[in-house]
């Protein structure tokens, strides 16, 4: 399939010629364009002009004008928990009253609630429920996503779970790319033996996984009450051999080092960062690894404090922003939110924050050069919003403005509504 793409509006393109992922000073730059035409030919860019320039060019070809609307690539979200069975907003009633994340997890609750309620879903019901909430991805102008499990904690519901992503991918127009949370929590039936649930991860799962070809990355959540920074590079010693990319879960509620163990290992990133030390960020900084900011998660669990992403910015880390979509810590899909939380809590700005949700977030998953900005070679996805500039898109706090979105060169929302080549791959 070919068609033009064409608008009079801002275009965002992210199209500056700096590879890699990119400091806060050229994430200042977002390639922008007033108007700009694009020729898509079978879901990849193959070109990109003025306005006028590529209709003019092929006549022949169909044009998807979409006016003076504000056009930007698909957002990247880098973080999130797409499979789970059921919410837990009574976790949110405790956490109103007083109650602590870290207290709540003592009581069971947290990751481990959500790995007993999703142990013994059936495989179908799993996947209706990751594609149901594949759409509201889209509907906010999402495009593709890394997906964790997490939430089984078992083999076979580990299994299940990125088996639940795989599928998804299959039947879906958004892009799932798919990580290996086993090292989530310690569950239930571990608590008093919790090297044997770390040789089960090491022994069972990432072997099996491996096989099945199921994930690309692994992650664990390294933090004082769930695994240790030696515990979590045994998990990802063991993920890296069996060739998985890796990413951790660092430094959220204590500085235990998580984010010193992602420089140390070149992970694809670090994620949550919130008390994360000095030290350890100019690691990451001189390592590589992507700093993926979770502003929706610290004010949804109301933490004293936030990550240092003034300081991260200033100290030339490569940021990323993430909606952390997940049943009990941040259950929100609209990124456009997110970015007005990066501009609001890190001094980011509208530049900035969109190339951390497509340029950066891409890099964090291995997408870097794929996706993430309307280039030639990436793919033609695009969200449009009903927005006259950029500098706007986070001014509308907490909004959805996406007006379309398109998915390798098709539409897949249009008005704000799903459209029917959401469900079938695009």
């Amino acid at each position: 399939m070919e068609i033009v793409i064409r608008g009079t509006g801002e275009w965002a393109t992210l199209d500056t010629g700096v590879a890699g992922p990119r400091a806060a000073r050229q994430l200042e730059d977002a390639g922008l364009r007033q108007g700009a035409s694009v020729h898509v030919r079978d879901g990849v860019i193959q070109r990109v002009g003025a306005a006028d320039e590529v209709p003019s060019a092929l006549p022949h070809l169909p044009v998807l004008d979409v006016g003076a609307m504000l056009v930007t690539p698909g957002f990247v979200d880098p973080h999130t928990h797409p499979v789970f069975a059921a919410t837990r907003e009574d976790e949110f009633e405790q956490r109103c009253r007083g109650v602590s994340y870290e207290e709540i997890a003592k009581r069971g609750g947290g990751i481990r609630n959500s790995a007993r309620k999703l142990r013994g879903v059936a495989p179908q019901q799993m996947l209706d429920a990751v594609l149901d909430r594949a759409d509201g991805f889209l509907l906010h102008g999402t495009t593709t996503i890394e997906a964790k499990s997490g939430y089984g904690l078992s083999l076979d519901s580990e299994l299940a779970s990125l088996r639940a992503i795989r599928d998804a991918n299959a039947a879906h127009a958004l892009d799932f790319v798919p990580t290996f949370l086993g090292a989530h929590e310690v569950p239930d039936e571990f608590r008093a033996d919790r090297e044997g649930y770390i040789r089960l991860l090491i022994d069972s799962m990432l072997p099996q996984i491996a096989r099945e070809g199921l994930a690309e990355a692994c992650d664990v959540f390294c933090e004082a009450h769930v695994f240790s920074v030696d515990e979590a590079r045994r998990i990802l010693l063991a993920a890296r051999a069996l060739g998985l990319q890796l990413k951790l879960h660092a430094d959220e509620i204590a500085p235990i080092g998580g984010a010193g163990l992602a420089a140390e290992l070149h992970a694809l990133s670090a994620d949550h960062l919130v008390v994360a030390s000095e030290r350890d960020l100019e690691a990451m900084r001189d390592a590589g690894v992507v700093a993926v900011l979770l502003p929706a998660t610290s004010l949804y669990l109301n933490l004293p404090q936030d990550a240092p992403g003034r300081r991260m910015l200033a100290l030339g880390l490569a940021p990323a922003l993430a909606t952390d979509f997940n049943p009990g810590s941040s259950p929100t899909r609209n990124m456009s939110f997110v970015l007005s939380l990066a501009c609001i809590k890190y001094g980011m700005s509208a530049a900035q924050a969109l190339g951390a949700a497509t340029w950066n977030a891409a890099h964090a998953i291995g997408r870097g050069g794929k996706c993430g900005a309307i280039a030639p070679g990436f793919v033609a996805d695009f969200a449009i919003f009903n927005l006259p500039n950029l500098a706007s898109l986070p001014y509308h706090f907490a909004e959805n403005r996406v007006h379309t979105v398109i998915k390798r060169g098709v539409p897949v929302v249009q008005a704000g509504r799903l459209l029917p080549a959401a469900r079938n791959g695009g």
